[in-house]
């Protein structure tokens, strides 16, 4: 059963048609939507991908991604019209948070809480965080999980190829 739903990922057009854009766009926009870009890398490295190129092109894709969604939240007329308003109980469940443990702390450890992490960012730029100290918090913390992800994807699923055959 673990065959077919490896298999399935690999040669699923979705996740491999579109390569390394792909990854690019789905670590954009994972950033202010919950849009998981795990299933896109595993399928990527297990078709064999470059592992820095995955690495690479997740990072800027996730960076970009996190100045649009600080963007949409500093734009208030833009969070508007795309009416992509932050759940008033996330929203102030993420000003809790950074309230208690500091923005900062917060902002590099988003990337990895679901839905309230996509929510941060905006509520950051919402909240005009500044923009010096938000781009070393967020780059840094996207590039920690870049690793994280990237590196030991590899190795699991080297592993994993390893007990399937």
């Amino acid at each position: 059963m673990l065959y077919e739903i490896i298999h399935a990922i690999v040669h699923n057009t979705i996740f491999i048609k579109y390569g390394l854009l792909g990854l690019f766009f789905n670590g954009m926009f994972s950033s202010f939507i919950p849009i998981p870009t795990e299933i896109t890398i595993s399928a990527l490295l297990l078709g064999k991908a470059n592992v820095f190129d995955v690495f690479v092109v997740l990072v800027v894709g996730s960076t970009i991604g996190g100045y649009i969604a600080y963007y949409i939240g500093y734009n208030g007329r833009l969070l508007k019209k795309l009416r992509k308003t932050p759940e008033e109980k996330y929203e102030q469940k993420s000003i809790n948070i950074m309230t208690k443990y500091g923005w900062f702390t917060i902002i590099f450890l988003s990337p990895w809480i679901p839905i309230l992490g996509d929510v941060v960012s905006i509520v950051a730029g919402t909240k005009k965080y500044n923009i010096v100290k938000y781009s070393i918090a967020m780059t840094t913390g996207k590039t920690v999980k870049a690793v994280a992800i990237v590196f030991f994807g590899v190795h699991f699923i080297q592993w994993l190829v390893q007990i399937l055959h």
